[in-house]
């Protein structure tokens, strides 16, 4: 029987007369919020002109970007008319004929192609 008397002594979280905290928290008023003042409003005041700033940067840097990015496809597109002139130059110019083939022969398109990286465009030919 004492063994009865000690399991009834323990409460069980499904025991409706034990308070569990989520009742209690439910149960329990907020406290108020302090009011608003001058130095919050003033702080949020300058907070909000800075937000308004950091947008107009953003939106300068964005257009920035993309009046760079139309620059730079536009100079891609020009470096590429000039490098095929070049090669249409070199094609046609006896003086730009490869150094290890005859004079007569067929280029290929291979021996024209503009290495970007390592300037590499007359390494086959002599002047």
């Amino acid at each position: 029987m004492a063994k009865s008397s000690i399991e009834s002594d323990i409460p069980l979280a499904d025991d409706e007369n034990v308070p569990n905290e989520l009742n209690l928290s439910s149960r329990k008023p907020k406290p108020a919020q302090p009011l608003p003042q001058a130095e919050d409003q003033e702080e949020k005041a300058r907070l909000i002109a800075q937000i308004l700033e950091l947008q107009n940067t953003l939106e300068d840097l964005s257009s920035r970007v993309d009046s760079v990015k139309e620059e730079s496809m536009k100079l891609r597109s020009e470096n590429q008319v000039l490098g095929q002139y070049i090669k249409n130059l070199m094609h046609s110019s006896s003086l730009f004929q490869p150094a290890n083939s005859p004079k007569t022969s067929n280029m290929n398109e291979e021996d024209y192609e503009i290495n970007n990286e390592g300037g590499e465009m007359f390494e086959n030919y002599y002047w």
